[in-house]
């Protein structure tokens, strides 16, 4: 796995973006792992993103608008990411969708709404990303950053790129991608602990794709089952376009021919009616899944041209209209075991995730495939085949991070396509033909991580071309991209200048854990050979000889967890080795400049410039990205800038609506009504009135600061009378704590003057004085001729009249009584000077010979004994913090 740094890793957000259904993952300290739930508690959202009179809708308000507005919702946006406009993905999607499709400037696939608004496929997704990127905000509390994403194991770089700019442009940060099978793995192997090598088939059908992943779990340390399990995927066999889709495409012809038969017209020209049925097919599948019976009879109103649409579906006809591609779903299990060269017998279980995996078309046809003698018991259920990817995802996920103890699993992962890269040879002759050399340096079945080194003997500048050996899909191109690797010739000529011997090109190709291949770096290298003495001497007994290095060499640790020693390092660390020279067993003083003059060794390697160009279909430039998440923040700025004149609007109507059940005629003896005069209820309703009225007339226009400021006069007028409610509700008790500090200081007193006319008398320290108490009586004295005078005035006010005396004044003097009180009952009883204690014990030699002083020389007490100031004899002396033992 990748070292990910410590500090970028706070929350990790986990996506499985599907054909048809979305699902999220939070995994943050302090907060349960498990599912992201959306606005309506559901478990997983509709992959849908649509329009409705301007307001964006997500997921299932999205979906449940395609049949309303059929060109302004887009669904399976899956099929087109990083797709060529000509591919045949496409054209298979403009089959079963009714999206405006159309050709951006990169070759790739935009929709256009009704309004003539274009958005491109990355946009889209990027808007569904960001909508799950709030659901998990709303969780952590707290910004998410870093995301991973699954992935199908067969997209190629295309889609990929197309993956990581829909990530960028939401505003999220990509982790690392991970595919559909390894995710559904690290899931299975979160709770399980396996003691010998286990193989597994993960069967992954879903909307738009099955893929079958043959995966061994092994256990890290075989001596150790605990310590952790690894998981290396061995094969992989796929169908794209093989999935519930296809199912729905052909159930929908069946009623499509059932409605053009039955009413003699054909539904396919209208939209919003084949949007409809679509809906209605694959209410009619899950029906046929579950149904015993094996028919379905259901009534679609109005479908097209207001006409009602009924009809009958037998399972059996359903799956004979399927009998093309049912042999197919069992395919990939074979292919995936193929590649990697084990039979059934080897496989533990087939563990089937996914939602087609839940047709019963589907489980004969693997049944069929695996589920005979002796393998009955193969087919496993023990995952959850909606949630698995995105759990197994997530954990995946938290294991890139320092934050998060997890359970130990590696995961090695595979590429499925061939990649080669091409390149010119140079040429013999000024004259002769160019010829092209191709590569194949990275094969199906090599591990994520793998990191090549390409040599060559070149003098100028040259381009390697990376091609996919075989299509990855109809339609789609095989040339990846091309790097062109710059300052060759230069560098070759300051490498021969220090001395260099045959200097050569050297090109690190690597293919990431996120199956992205590239060049990661290209430099210049040549041995130097040193032609001082030390130099030949070392050459001569073999000290600076050198091993040639391969043209081709294959490193597969990932190059952040390791990096092999450069050249450069191993050359600097060869001439700064110390040797012996016959001049120094004979000349000390030459001996000691020797040492203290230090050996500069020469660079033999020097970087070169590496240009990446995307000749086909180009990823999206740092610019475009710019644009479009300008774009989505423009659109989030606007839906926010509405939610908040909405709520304004919401909450002045619901404020009028109050105010006009306050004012109503048939309540008399509301408080409202006692603590309001004639006149002010009156204004009140004035402005009532005019408010409804300026409502209904301008609600829709106004702007969301004219919706506040009517609430807010609105607001002045009621206040005052808010006001008298509240204080007459406020007064008892605040009148009751003011008369409870009363009798307080009161009995304080009397308890007070008492012991200190007995301390006097018994010639005892008191903690009191009488200048104290004589204070503390005058201030409960102003209290209480305070509160006598204003409560008889509040008395005589009416409820409709403001008050005399406020709650708040009330409680400011019982605090100032109260702070005066407290201020002498919690002082302490002065401390008084023990005498020093009469020895029977012979003086000390250094003891003083005055006699008549001695009742005023106080005992001698160690430092460390004596308690620090304020604190009590009875209290044990503060210790110095103990540190533990290390």
């Amino acid at each position: 796995m990748p070292v990910v740094p410590q500090t970028t890793l706070a929350s990790v957000l986990a996506i499985d973006y599907g054909t048809d259904w979305i699902k999220g993952s939070l995994m943050k300290p302090g907060v349960p792992f498990d599912v992201l739930l959306n606005k309506d508690s559901k478990r997983k959202i509709q992959s849908a993103v649509g329009w409705k009179n301007g307001d964006r809708l997500f997921g299932s308000d999205a979906a449940a608008m395609a049949s309303r507005f059929p060109s302004d919702v887009f669904t399976g946006l899956k099929y087109l990411q990083g797709a060529p406009y000509e591919s045949e993905t496409v054209s298979y999607y403009t089959k079963v969708s009714p999206s405006d499709v159309l050709e951006t400037s990169r070759k790739t696939v935009a929709v256009r709404r009704t309004d003539g608004t274009e958005w491109s496929v990355e946009e889209l997704v990027a808007m569904q990303f960001a909508y799950v990127k709030q659901l998990a905000e709303s969780v952590a509390e707290e910004k998410v950053r870093d995301v991973v994403i699954t992935v199908p194991p067969y997209y190629s770089q295309m889609e990929r790129d197309a993956v990581v700019d829909a990530i960028e442009i939401s505003g999220l940060r990509t982790l690392t991608l991970i595919h559909d099978g390894t995710a559904v793995a690290v899931n299975f192997a979160m709770t399980r602990v396996f003691a010998a090598p286990e193989y597994h088939i993960i069967y992954d059908s879903g909307a738009s794709s099955t893929v079958a992943t043959v995966v061994q779990f092994a256990p890290i340390d075989p001596s150790n089952p605990s310590s952790g399990t690894h998981i290396t995927v061995g094969g992989v066999g796929y169908d794209r376009h093989l999935g519930g889709t296809d199912l729905n495409k052909r159930l929908r012809q069946m009623l499509i021919e059932a409605f053009n038969t039955k009413h003699k017209r054909d539904i396919r020209e209208d939209k919003k009616g084949m949007a409809k049925l679509w809906k209605e097919t694959e209410r009619v599948k899950a029906i046929l899944s579950a149904n015993t019976e094996a028919n379905s009879a259901q009534q679609v109103e109005s479908i097209a041209w207001d006409i009602d649409f009924r009809t009958k579906v037998l399972r059996s006809d359903f799956e004979k209209a399927c009998g093309d591609i049912k042999s197919n779903f069992a395919k990939p299990i074979f292919d995936a075991l193929q590649g990697a060269n084990l039979s059934l017998d080897q496989v533990t279980s087939v563990i089937l995730v996914g939602g087609t995996t839940r047709t019963p078309m589907v489980q004969e046809v693997i049944k069929a495939a695996v589920g005979a003698e002796p393998h009955s018991d193969k087919i496993a259920v023990n995952v959850n085949a909606d949630e698995s990817p995105v759990l197994g995802a997530a954990f995946y996920g938290a294991a890139l991070s320092r934050q998060f103890k997890t359970k130990n699993i590696k995961v090695t992962d595979i590429t499925l396509h061939d990649v080669e890269v091409s390149y010119f040879a140079a040429a013999a002759t000024a004259n002769a033909r160019p010829r092209s050399i191709s590569t194949l340096v990275f094969p199906a079945g090599s591990k994520v991580g793998t990191k090549k080194t390409l040599t060559f003997k070149r003098k100028e500048d040259f381009a390697l071309y990376f091609d996919y050996k075989h299509l990855v899909a109809p339609g789609y191109p095989q040339r990846m991209f091309e790097s062109e690797i710059v300052g060759v010739a230069e560098a070759l000529g300051n490498l021969t200048e220090r001395g260099a011997v045959d200097p050569v090109v050297k090109a690190t190709l690597m293919l990431s854990d996120s199956g992205f291949v590239s060049v990661t770096e290209a430099v210049a290298y040549g041995e130097i050979k040193d032609e001082s003495l030390t130099g030949k001497l070392k050459g001569l007994f073999g000290g600076g000889s050198s091993t040639e290095e391969p043209e081709t060499t294959t490193d597969n640790v990932p190059p952040r967890e390791t990096e092999p020693a450069s050249s450069s390092e191993s050359a600097s660390s060869a001439s700064s080795s110390p040797s012996a020279t016959p001049a120094a067993s004979t000349n000390e003083t030459a001996t000691a400049k020797t040492a203290n003059k230090k050996v500069v060794p020469k660079e033999d390697t020097i970087k070169l410039k590496v240009v990446t160009t995307f000749p086909v279909i180009p990823p999206m430039t740092v610019e475009q990205k710019k644009e479009a998440r300008s774009r989505l923040r423009t659109l989030d700025q606007q839906e926010a800038a509405k939610n908040r004149k909405d709520e304004a609007r919401n909450t002045l109507e619901g404020y009028l609506y109050r105010m006009r059940d306050l004012l109503d005629d048939e309540s008399h003896d509301t408080p409202f009504k006692k603590c309001s005069t004639q006149t002010e209820r009156k204004d009140i309703l004035d402005k009532l009135e005019n408010s409804f009225s300026w409502l209904h007339e301008h609600g829709d226009v106004a702007e969301t600061s004219q919706f506040l400021d009517k609430r807010i006069s609105l607001e002045a007028l009621e206040k005052p009378i808010i006001h008298r409610y509240k204080e007459i509700e406020a007064f008892p008790q605040a009148l009751n704590n003011s008369q409870m500090w009363n009798w307080s200081t009161r009995l304080f007193l009397t308890e007070a003057r008492q012991n200190l006319t007995a301390e006097l008398e018994a010639d005892l320290p008191s903690k009191w004085t009488k200048e104290e108490l004589d204070g503390l009586e005058k201030t409960l004295k102003e209290h209480e001729a305070w509160l006598s005078e204003w409560v008889e005035k509040q008395k005589s006010v009416k409820p409709y009249e403001n008050p005399v005396i406020e709650t708040t004044e009330m409680k400011a003097r019982a605090k100032v009584l109260e702070g005066a009180l407290m201020k002498l009952f919690k002082r302490k009883i002065p401390k008084t000077r023990k005498p020093k204690p009469t020895s029977t014990a012979a003086p000390a030699p250094t003891a003083p010979a005055n006699d008549d002083k001695t009742d005023k020389v106080e005992e001698e007490v160690p430092v460390e004994n004596v308690p620090p100031l304020g604190q009590d004899e009875g209290q044990e002396p503060l210790q110095a913090p103990k540190h533990d033992e290390l």
